[in-house]
């Protein structure tokens, strides 16, 4: 491991692995959605309240989450998320009316975007510069894990209607999760932010047994005497209202585009597409997820060699050329079948590689890298709430839209959300491979643009 001493990796593993919780949320909610409907008789627009619940609980969590990870610290609001999330689970998949259902779906909501919020945080402070994008990619692996098991389980419970099962069964990752969170130190930069230089000092030394922990404490202390005044005021002023842009500007389009109305609707949308049964609606979406899965992989392994940026775009041309490919199955004709129907599974399967490659595996990278020490857990908490905004907006409007628009107008939406997105990124996106975390702000600070010596320090550090 170059010098990163096995407990550094177990870190970021470890974090990262509170995905699961949050890719399983994902996708049991749609296999459950099919037999919810049924048993409460739901309208459109009341599953679309159930689906969005737990979005409006995430947004909730996400605005509070940074708060909470400076407070308490990193390690223990990934406890606090975790044991709380399967509390809420259960109390869902008990729930005897769908009141009581909104309620619990709003509670697991909170746990999940304090969660979203707190982890990459947490994994870009306790990770080696060399490998860091690839644990925070990690996280999205094990969401896709995550989804996959979802689909998986609710496709087996299908049979037998099992709704509250498939809920229920959330408690069991979190509880794990929990147990393994447990057994891991805080950050440093969270210990010497709170003036434990001690602690802070024991835990470089275990991570990375064979850094200078001198040299490393010293820099990170300049980097917070450096950044005084309000969190809150300094990331609306220059030089870090840049960073604030696009973290937020980041993370809306990351779910204005659609992939979570690919995700919470896969059932309602093959269905559309002449799909039926419950292996071609709950088997079909976790095979997509399957192929995302080896996307996700491939962008771990890529991102700390050929960098951030090429990985982002690349996904998001991906995801753009499957906007055609579904706005064109959608125009060919009505009466799905044949190759038809093959290329509209095609046309989903590629949207999802492509978002899980790009947007997918980059979001928990930005969000942990584009703010200085002070500011990371409140400017990721920025770009997450953002992120999940438009999460709300696309789970609230998703079946309306397939219903009044159909399945063409509806992806030419997508289509050019996705085309302003790509010019967002081309724009904004910082190439932030191999860089120290407290190098970052002086791409800030230059006005966009890495300084002459900090390109040098980026090659050694990548040597």
């Amino acid at each position: 491991m170059r010098g990163s001493s096995r407990l550094g990796m177990l870190v970021g593993i470890t974090a990262a692995s509170v995905g699961v919780i949050y890719g399983y949320d994902l996708s049991n909610i749609a296999g459950a959605l099919l037999f919810i409907t049924d048993e409460f008789g739901l309208s459109t627009h009341q599953q679309e309240m159930i689906t969005t619940a737990v979005v409006i609980g995430e947004i909730v969590g996400a605005i509070g989450g940074g708060l909470l990870a400076n407070a308490i610290g990193r390690k223990k609001s990934m406890v606090l998320v975790a044991a709380t999330y399967a509390v809420f689970a259960l109390l869902g998949a008990l729930a005897p009316s769908v009141g009581l259902l909104l309620v619990a779906r709003f509670l697991l909501g909170l746990t999940i975007g304090v969660s979203v919020v707190v982890v990459p945080v947490f994994v870009a402070e306790s990770a080696p510069a060399r490998i860091r994008g690839s644990l925070l990619v990690a996280y999205q692996v094990a969401t896709v894990v995550g989804i996959i098991i979802g689909y998986v389980i609710a496709y087996f419970l299908a049979g037998s209607h099992s709704w509250r099962w498939m809920l229920g069964l959330a408690a069991a990752p979190a509880v794990l999760t929990t147990l393994l969170l447990l057994r891991l130190p805080d950050t440093a930069r969270w210990y010497l932010l709170k003036g434990r230089a001690a602690d802070a000092r024991r835990v470089l030394r275990m991570v990375e047994p064979d850094a200078d922990v001198d040299t490393e404490l010293a820099e990170i202390g300049l980097a917070l005497r450096s950044e005084k005044g309000g969190a809150i005021k300094e990331m609306l002023r220059k030089p870090y209202l840049r960073a604030t842009i696009f973290v937020v500007g980041l993370g809306f389009f990351i779910q204005i585009t659609g992939i979570n109305a690919i995700v919470y609707y896969s059932p309602r949308l093959f269905e559309a597409m002449g799909f039926h049964g419950n292996f071609a609606l709950l088997i079909l979406p976790a095979l997509v997820q399957a192929a995302a899965l080896v996307a996700v992989v491939v962008s771990l392994l890529l991102v700390d060699r050929l960098g951030r940026r090429p990985i982002l775009l690349s996904g998001i041309a991906m995801m753009i050329l499957a906007n055609i490919v579904l706005i064109g199955v959608f125009v060919t004709g009505s009466d799905f079948g044949g190759a038809l129907t093959i290329f509209g599974f095609f046309g989903v399967l590629l949207f999802t590689v492509g978002f899980t490659f790009g947007f997918g595996a980059l979001v928990w990278v930005y969000a942990g890298e584009s703010f200085p020490a002070r500011l990371r857990s409140m400017g990721s908490s920025a770009m997450l709430t953002s992120d999940l905004v438009a999460n709300a907006v696309v789970a609230a409007v998703f079946l309306t839209m397939l219903n009044s628009l159909g399945g063409a107008g509806t992806f030419t939406v997508f289509g050019l959300l996705a085309l302003a997105g790509f010019a967002f990124v081309y724009r904004f996106a910082p190439e932030t491979k191999g860089r120290q975390l407290e190098d970052i702000r002086h791409y800030w600070d230059n006005g966009g643009r890495w300084p002459a010596n900090t390109i040098e320090t980026a090659q050694v550090t990548q040597r």
